[in-house]
């Protein structure tokens, strides 16, 4: 079944300025790289950093227009051939306007859009490489297509009608939505929640093109103080003088087992040499499929755990990453991973099918489960990150706790899914003792008691994931 990726950043330099140190990046516990200048080597035990690792490409590309030019920029936006955006179009918008694609600059034209399709990854002018695996692209359709003639720019505008960005030197192109799909998903089974959602019914052309964004986006869900940017979540990582970022990544309720990898990965890069490792708690908070927690009860149960003291206010940052979930397994875990690297993470810990779901129509799981992390420590693109594989954590029945797996007894061991304790807090059943915190539970249980049941009087079941 799905669970959650987690990763951590580490020091500065541009990733073409450094050579592979292993044949693949899980990084060893008593041996790590220390950087100076643009040349790796190896330190037994100790690893030293200074300053964050920098973004791909060297520098943040954001795509916000100036204050002063705003109204300008609106103004031009209503004198363009239009294309109306829809929800998750919006997220892309947001997700490339602070730089968490870096360094494109806006919706892919079709090089890039092959590229990523074909080699997960975007070649850089200097003859670098950068990650790249899912595609960002905006689909019109044929009317659409026609009104903007020979236009070189166009408006993009929300379903009230306000304009959100102007895309410049545009490019169409064919949509191929067939190998879209097999390439991304690795198959074209139908029941996939992203293609149902924003690529069965999309246009059968794709436009892409220098962004200027309007405005800063924002959804006025009382959650927008969460969304920092990648350069706002580097400024809090310089504020609190981290000199290792490590990101865990979630879009399930936070339960003990998930502390315990957390507070386990800090006392382990202490223990490399940091002083001060900063975990970053990264919800997604983009699209998600229908059954999964969403985010405003998620951000009120992760709230609760740090008021209960399972995680340290003081060394965690709790942020919402604004990327639409794929369930796209090993090829989404990439783009998750790469975004990290653009908001100042290091280091990064992959768990069990990372981005995975339940195959669509068999009874079975999607993806193989440790294809992730062995992706992940081959990638093309990823080669600054520490991959760190964080071990099995599950209910130890004979403590009364999350704990470490231990082989030589598993009887003593349950595991309980994502899909589980959903159920479980669905139908008001609570979970062992030491599975969450108590007000984190409540948090989950109050969620389903809030939701409008079905015309016969039950809820629908969940996707598992």
């Amino acid at each position: 079944m799905a669970s959650m990726a987690t990763f951590f950043v580490k020091t500065s330099f541009p990733s073409h300025s450094l050579t592979k140190s292993f044949e693949t990046r899980f990084a060893p516990p008593l041996k790590v790289n220390v950087f100076v200048g643009a040349r790796s080597r190896i330190h037994p035990g100790l690893r030293v950093s200074s300053g964050l690792i920098e973004p791909d490409g060297g520098k943040l590309v954001e795509l916000v227009v100036d204050h002063s030019a705003r109204d300008l920029k609106k103004g031009e936006a209503f004198q363009l051939p239009r294309v109306k955006l829809s929800r998750i179009d919006i997220e892309w918008v947001h997700v490339l306007s602070e730089g968490w694609a870096s360094p494109l600059r806006g919706f892919m034209r079709e090089n890039e859009f092959l590229q990523t399709l074909h080699f997960n990854s975007l070649r850089l002018d200097d003859g670098s490489a950068v990650n790249m695996s899912v595609p960002i692209v905006l689909a019109i359709d044929d009317e659409q297509k026609q009104r903007i003639g020979d236009s070189k720019r166009v408006a993009l505008f929300d379903s009230s009608g306000n304009p959100v960005a102007i895309l410049n030197d545009i490019e169409i192109y064919k949509h191929p939505k067939e190998e879209r799909i097999a390439r991304t998903w690795g198959t074209t089974a139908p029941g996939l929640p992203y293609v149902e959602q924003t690529i069965t019914n999309a246009g059968n052309w794709l436009i892409g093109g220098d962004l200027e964004v309007i405005e800063p986006v924002k959804y006025n869900d009382g959650l927008d103080h969460f969304r920092l940017s990648p350069s706002e979540l580097r400024n809090e990582f310089a504020k609190r003088n981290a000199d290792a970022v490590f990101a865990f990544q979630l879009r399930n309720p936070v339960h003990n087992g998930h502390a315990l990898l957390m507070t386990d990965t800090r006392k382990r890069l202490l223990d490399m040499g940091y002083k001060n490792p900063i975990l970053l708690l990264h919800p997604l908070g983009g699209y998600t499929k229908a059954d999964d927690v969403p985010l405003e009860w998620r951000m009120k149960q992760h709230e609760k755990v740090l008021e209960d003291g399972v995680l340290d206010p003081e060394t965690t940052v709790v942020s919402i990453f604004p990327s639409p979930m794929h369930y796209a397994g090993p090829t989404e875990v990439q783009w998750h991973a790469k975004a990290r690297i653009n908001a100042g993470a290091n280091f990064y810990i992959v768990g069990r099918d990372p981005a995975g779901m339940s195959h669509p129509v068999e009874k079975r799981d999607l993806y193989d489960a440790d294809h992730g992390k062995k992706v992940l420590s081959m990638a093309p693109g990823l080669e600054r990150l520490n991959i760190l594989p964080f071990r099995v954590a599950a209910y130890d029945k004979t403590q009364g706790r999350m704990a470490f797996f231990d082989p030589s007894r598993p009887q003593d061991f349950l595991f309980i899914s994502g899909t589980k304790m959903r159920t479980l807090a669905r139908n008001k059943e609570s979970p062992p003792d030491g599975f969450m915190c108590p007000g984190g539970w409540k948090v989950l249980v109050d969620y389903y008691d809030s939701l409008v049941l079905s015309g016969n009087g039950t809820m629908p079941e969940a996707v598992p994931a």
